[in-house]
Formats: C-alpha cells, structure tokens, sequence
C-alpha cells in the first residue's frame, strides 16, 4: 500500500552562516490513509516546524533547505516542497489543513467565527454565500458545538477555549482534506475539554477516512488518539513505531524520559524523573524498564511517610482561615442602562490551610479557582466573607498595611511571559520587589541576593542581564520563582504555573517547588485542572465546581473513591488509556523484579 505522504530527508533551517540552525534536521517519515502519526517532543524539538514546513508556511529568515514531501493526491504525485506558491495555494486548506496550537491567535478577532468559516469555503469550494451559511451551521453541528447558529454570529472572545479550538476544526476540515495536521490542540484546556475534542477528532477521523499528523509533547494524550509515534528530540526523530510498540518496549533514552516525566496516577514520588536523568545516566539502567526502574522506585513515598508527614501538618494551628468567602462580579447592560446582571464567581468558601501544607485546588475553567486564589491575597476584593493570616482579619486591614502584608503571601501566575515586564532585565524584575520592601541592604546586597536566587531554582548567575524574551517558558517560570522567593514569603499561591508547560519542563518545575517547600518550609494553594499534578503535589484535595466546593479530602482517597459524579468525571477525562495500562503493566513487573 503506498503511504499517502512521504517524507524523505526534511531540513529547515533558520539564520544564516555560523548563526544557522537546523530546527528540522534530515527527518524521514511516511503516513498511511486513514492513519494517525503522532509527533512527540520538548518545545523546541521541531515538531512544529515540521509541520509549517510541510504547510510551506516558513518565512524569512526560515528556509526550507532540502528534503522533499511526496503527496499521493490521485491519480497525480507531487512534491509539496517543489510547488509554486500559487500551485501550493490550491493545497494548503484544500488538500492540506492545520488546527493550529493557539485558536485565540489563529481566529481574526475583527470578524465572526462564521464569516471566517465561510470565507474559507468561498474561496476554495466556490459555494455562494447562502451555501457556506448552511455547510457552515452544518460544520459547527457536526463539530458539536451547542447552538450553532449563535455561534456563526459570535465573536473569537466571546468563546470559551474549547468552543474556539471547535470552530477551528471545523474550518480546517471544512474542505474535507485528506490530511489533516493538529499541532498541540489540547494544550493547557481542561481535562474534560480536552478529552470530548480528543473525542470529536477521533470521529471525524473515522468518518471522513483522513490522515492526521497529531503533534503533542503529551504521551498521554498520545495514547489516547495515535496510531504510529514519531520522538523527535533537537531536530532529529530518534524513534519511530507503533504506539503499543513505544509505549511497551522504548529504545531511545530521551523517550524513556519523557514517559518517566509524566506524573504517576498509582503513586507519589519524592521527585519526579526528568530527561536529564536519562539522556545523562544518572538514574539506575540495572533494570532497562519503562517507569519505575529499581532506582524510581526507591523515589517512592510511603505510606509511613505520609502518616507522619499528616500527623506533624495537622496538630498545628491553621496559618489561613477562610469563612464563607464569596466574589460576585457585575456583567450585562447596554450603554447607560442600569440593568446588571450579578455573576458569582466564588460562592460561600471556607477552608483552612495548614503551615507547611500544599493545599490543591482542582477543577475546569470558570470554576472559580483564579479568583479564590487572587481573592484570599485581596487583588480582588471579596464580596462577603472574611480572611485570617496567622490570626489577622486580612478583609479588615487598610490598603497600605495589606501592601505590606503581601510580603508574606507570593502568587506564582500562570502565564510567566505576561507576568514579567519585557523592558526589564530578569535581575531588575527580581529586585524591584526587594526595593519595594526594603528587603536587602543596598543595591549590592540585593544584586548579591539575586544571584542567589537565580542558582537556588536553577539558572545561572550570567542570566541576570538577560530579558525575559530570552527565556523558554520554563526558565521564564523559574524566574517568577525567583522572584516570589524574593520576599521570604511564608504562603505561595501557584495558579497554574505548570499547565502550558512541556511534561518534562513541568517535571523540574514540580521538582523545584517540592524542594523549596522542604527547604524553607513554604505553604501552597497549588490550583490546577490536571488532577495527576495535584496528586502529586497535594497534600490535601480540594475539588471546585461552579464557585463552590464540590469535595475535599487526601488526594488518593478523592482519586480511588470520588464522591461526587462531578470529580468522577474530571478523573474519567485524564489521558491514560493503553499508556496508564502498560505502565502499571511495566510496574508491577519491576515490582516483582525488586523483590
């Protein structure tokens, strides 16, 4: 049978001369009809690059430097990378579509989603503008977007996340390709919402008999939706085979990392295993097993562990008290009307957090979770309620004296680029706070701190010239660490500060915040929508649905035993599938090995 596509020796290069970078390099794949090829890899690796090349959507300063990509479109074979632009046009939506990772982006936000649905379907089917309204209404119904006729007239901002990633597939299969390619269209949603377009792209697949090249840093995900699997680690594939194949048996030490990286469901570790460990043999090979190997398992926390740590948590007394805390926002009305519609957005919460406790906060998008956490430091006021910190009434206190109290309470923000000022040098955004509050003697001292600081999470002292743009997204969340530690705070509240990041970066950002609590005895609220993060993280779970607590409880216990179809839910939507399987599989035989 030959393969529908074809890719022999892809090279992409960016920059030129001695500053040139193969950011694809030499890669060879092939993707049978109606088959998934996943694509898996850290940021950087060129998944994504990959499939831009194969769009012929580099630009300047990229190159396409060699290679070819053979298209079985029949009765004719082309070679995508040797067409004119203008021959590519006729392709590229037609033949070829892309979802691609960021759907806010990738909407125009100056249109309708439905105009832009439509204008896609003029432009290559040649429909009238009363037949691209009806294929599009149809689209939006197959692509199960609820009311779809609303949703023609809605905007991009006037979506959630998962509805707009469903208009783009809807627009990218609009034309029925044969090939469709989806780079990270899962990234930072829900699990729920994540898992019903994992769904829908299953049934489209089926339906439509296309080929999809599905691009994730995620082997979960992947698991849930791949045929074949592609590890693509500095430009290069350094495995290629089926998924059970990878999955069971991985030859390659970086696709060991990247399964080892991935929370455990059936366990918590003192530390995660990162790519490092492998790639540098730092972990134990005497069992070449998938996860856990002989030296991962003595990582694991035991139950006599967890009882002690219980026991000396929760004979204190409480360092943050919460009681009946609610936060209505004001929407709706027209232009000088005064007819307000009030949304609650945090609804009657009380809770108490213990020193020295990570506290996990979990649910989906909207559930209140953001605004609790920037409520409880009083970047929003609550509407009602009160808030105590060691005692002191917090919603009683002046502004100023709150000001200074925030020495004490750090929030670490989700989006690490939006929350560093791109103007300032990465030792300016550290010290600025210092200089705040007095923290520090004199400019030298703090400069002194901040290299400090700089080494404790990780990065180097040279780093403290550097801007913010110059940064992954994970050396970008260490310095928002960095920055929090600044403080010597003794309560941190991480809203999401790991939900966009690569499972492996993820790891070592979760390894870091472990040990600093271990070092300095710091307290958490960790909010997150992934439940296995939390697992890990949790001491206590706290599960929230529509602004108000759904359960609370250890996190095993609400994992094993959820009480509520609302938390069963959020567990039935985690990723695991045949991975979860194989890996408790590969557990349990390194288990039985050890002992």
């Amino acid at each position: 049978m030959n393969p529908l596509l074809t890719v022999r020796n892809l090279e992409t290069r960016f920059g030129v001369g001695k500053d040139a970078v193969n950011a694809v390099d030499g890669i060879s794949f092939e993707l049978q009809k109606g088959e998934t090829l996943g694509l898996v890899g850290e940021s950087g690796s060129g998944k994504s690059v990959t499939s831009l090349s194969l769009m012929r959507l580099i630009r300047a300063p990229g190159l396409i430097a060699g290679g070819e990509a053979i298209f079985q479109d029949h009765p004719h074979a082309v070679d995508l990378l040797k067409l004119s632009e203008s021959q590519m046009r006729t392709y590229r939506g037609n033949r070829l579509a892309m979802i691609f990772q960021e759907p806010m982006t990738s909407l125009n936000p100056v249109f309708t989603c439905g105009y832009q649905v439509m204008e896609a379907l003029q432009l290559h089917l040649n429909l009238s503008k009363s037949a691209a309204r009806q294929r599009t209404l149809a689209l939006f119904d197959q692509v199960k977007l609820a009311d779809p006729g609303r949703v023609l007239r809605s905007y991009p901002h006037e979506l959630s996340g998962g509805q707009k990633q469903r208009v783009m597939i809807a627009m990218a299969i609009s034309c029925n390709p044969a090939i469709l390619i989806a780079d990270e269209p899962t990234t930072a949603l829900d699990v729920t919402v994540q898992s019903s377009i994992l769904q829908l792209m299953r049934e489209l697949r089926e339906e439509r008999d296309m080929s999809m090249i599905f691009i994730s840093h995620d082997l979960g995900v992947m698991a849930e939706i791949a045929d074949r699997l592609a590890v693509m680690y500095q430009g290069k594939i350094v495995e290629q085979g089926t998924a059970e194949e990878i999955f069971r048996n991985p030859q390659h030490p970086y696709t060991r990392g990247l399964l080892a990286c991935r929370p455990p469901l059936n366990r918590r570790l003192k530390r995660l295993p990162v790519v490092a460990d492998f790639l540098n043999k730092t972990v134990s090979a005497e069992n070449d097993t998938l996860l856990p190997d002989a030296a991962l398992l003595r990582m694991e926390v035991s139950a006599e562990e967890t009882a002690l740590r219980r026991e000396k948590l929760y004979r204190q007394e409480p360092l943050l008290v919460l009681k009946n805390i609610c936060k209505n926002f004001e929407s709706g009305g027209r232009f000088l009307s005064r007819k307000r519609s009030v949304v609650t957005a945090v609804n009657d919460v009380s809770l108490e957090v213990y020193p020295g406790e990570t506290l996990g906060l979990v649910g989906e998008s909207g559930c209140g979770k953001t605004t609790l956490g920037r409520t409880i430091l009083r970047l929003l006021e609550p509407s009602s309620g009160e808030i105590f910190f060691e005692g002191q009434n917090l919603t009683r206190l002046p502004s100023e004296a709150m000001r200074k109290m925030r020495k004490e309470m750090q929030i670490i923000f989700q989006d690490p680029y939006s929350s560093l000022n791109p103007r300032m040098t990465v030792g300016q955004a550290i010290m600025e706070p210092m200089k705040v509050h007095g923290i520090g003697s004199g400019e030298a001292g703090r400069k002194d701190q901040t290299m400090q600081l700089l080494e404790k999470v990780g990065l180097e002292p040279r780093h403290f010239q550097r801007y913010p743009h110059e940064f992954s997204g994970g050396q970008r969340q260490r310095i928002c660490i960095a920055r929090a530690l600044s403080m010597h705070p003794r309560f941190i509240i991480c809203d999401e500060s790991v939900s966009a990041l690569d499972v492996s970066v993820q790891a070592q950002v979760l390894n870091l915040l472990m040990q600093l609590r271990e070092e300095f005895g710091f307290t958490y609220i960790f909010i997150s929508h992934d439940l296995s993060v939390v697992k890990l993280m949790s001491d206590r779970m706290v599960v929230m649905n529509q602004g108000s607590i759904e359960e609370m409880g250890w996190p095993e216990e609400v994992y094993a035993h959820p009480a509520s179809a609302y938390t069963r839910k959020l567990i039935e939507a985690i990723p695991k599938g045949r991975l979860e399987d194989i890996l408790q599989r590969k557990a349990a035989q390194t288990t039985h090995q050890a002992n």
